[in-house]
């Protein structure tokens, strides 16, 4: 059909949120090192125009308040010419990866959270 499969945008809703924490100065590894999941809990996607192959796309991803046990997500897909494919939401959860119960924001996540904002 010559456009990407509508199940691959979750995937680009990851690789922003990875950049996102990236920038934060936090990665997911370190994240899992800590012993700290963020399992997606809720996603959705309003799709506005199909993505091509071949396009080049930028993920806008914006956090929408301060996380607790949740943190919550607001996204924006654009091709090269600047058209808005989708707008989508996710909510994830900080769960403690040996217990499996969900936590409250590490301290060291709301730290780089204060000194990036």
């Amino acid at each position: 059909m010559g456009v990407v499969y509508y199940g691959e945008y979750a995937q680009y809703l990851e690789q922003g949120r990875t950049e996102w924490l990236r920038e934060m100065g936090i990665t997911y590894k370190y994240m899992e090192e800590h012993d700290v999941h963020l399992p997606v809990i809720d996603l959705h996607i309003s799709y506005k125009y199909p993505a091509k192959y071949d396009d080049l796309i930028t993920i806008t991803t914006i956090l929408l308040k301060r996380p607790s046990k949740k943190i919550e997500f607001y996204y924006e897909i654009h091709n090269q010419d600047g058209k808005l494919l989708i707008t989508a939401s996710t909510s994830l959860v900080f769960v403690d990866s040996i217990s499996k119960k969900i936590i409250s924001a590490p301290d060291y996540f709301l730290e780089k959270l204060d000194v990036s904002s």
